[in-house]
């Protein structure tokens, strides 16, 4: 069982490796969102890279080895991505696509930090069964999964016949998105059937668990009883994270239930605020913390990410130390 494989075997150290979309985020601040066909002027603007890159710099940042096994563009958006998983030591493990650039996410952000994206497509859908191989992934290691990757065809496809290939022993990660819960039974049933750990928020998991017609028992904290819930949905003792915000989040691990508990903050800019806990969760698993552990250090990174703007500023490991020393 894959879970158990992570905890009792180190002959392999587990790298994370991210087949989803990299895009580069623009960040555009502004005091509202207009009403249609009107106009607002903003308060700023920024590039980043994100999508994928986020869960990849968080999780070598918290000391993982890390892998895009996506695709990536050849122009500007291309250049700046692979300019930020160079920065960090992370891998691009496909060979670029020349013949177009990678797509944009604009990022609207409002004063209360709350987000609202646009997304193009670009170079980042243009993934193979091929493509996806150059990760050459080993037992052990973290294979993250996007939920926006099951929603298009050009990625899902080549996507779920290459998962299928994987080492039994690989660890299938699924961040399902607010897209997962949407999608044909039939392709959501074949990716839970691969499922290891599944980590989302209280919303992607009420959806899911409401199209699943799955109760959920009355708890003092919906997110624990969510947790134990979802778990039965996938691979025999697969782990399920459900994340609230600023509160934190639960972990079933080994059939327990266990509410982590966060640190809320003044934030100024929630964009990627999940996707470092994400990264942070799976860096812990990588060297070796308890489900547990991870998460609270998770809790940690994304709670010191709300307070920086952009979504690649994850902290590092010492700053995550730092922020906890405190608690």
């Amino acid at each position: 069982m894959a879970s158990q494989f992570l905890e009792t075997s180190r002959a392999h150290r587990p790298r994370v490796i991210h087949t989803g979309q990299a895009l580069v985020d623009l960040v555009i601040e502004v005091p509202d969102i207009p009403a249609r066909g009107q106009n607002v002027m903003a308060g700023s603007d920024a590039q980043y890279a994100g999508g994928a890159v986020t869960v990849l710099l968080a999780a070598a940042r918290l000391g993982a080895q890390c892998v895009h096994a996506g695709a990536l563009g050849t122009g500007p958006h291309g250049d700046l991505i692979r300019e930020a998983l160079d920065a960090d030591g992370i891998t691009a493990s496909a060979p670029p696509i020349t013949t177009r650039d990678t797509g944009v996410c604009i990022v609207l952000v409002e004063p209360t930090a709350e987000r609202t994206f646009i997304t193009t497509l670009g170079a980042e859908r243009d993934i193979t069964v091929n493509s996806l191989a150059t990760a050459d992934v080993q037992p052990g290691d973290l294979v993250c999964v996007t939920g926006y990757s099951l929603a298009v065809a050009q990625t899902r496809d080549p996507l779920l016949t290459w998962l299928a290939t994987l080492p039994e022993d690989a660890v299938v990660v699924l961040d399902p998105g607010a897209a997962f819960a949407a999608l044909p039974a039939d392709v959501r049933d074949v990716m839970l059937a691969r499922t290891d750990v599944w980590t989302g928020n209280a919303e992607e998991a009420t959806d899911l668990l409401a199209v699943r017609a799955v109760p959920v028992e009355a708890s003092e904290r919906e997110i624990v009883a969510q947790s134990g819930a979802l778990a039965p949905l996938m691979r025999a003792g697969a782990i399920t994270i459900v994340r609230d915000g600023a509160e934190g989040c639960a972990v079933q691990a080994r059939g327990e239930s266990t509410y982590v508990a966060g640190f809320p903050q003044t934030p100024v800019d929630t964009n990627g605020a999940g996707d470092t806990h994400t990264g942070a969760l799976l860096a812990g698993i990588a060297v070796g913390s308890s489900w547990v552990d991870a998460c609270r250090r998770a809790n940690a990174a994304a709670a010191i990410k709300v307070t920086r703007r952009g979504p690649t500023t994850a902290p590092t490991a010492v700053e995550v130390e730092e922020f906890l020393r405190g608690r």
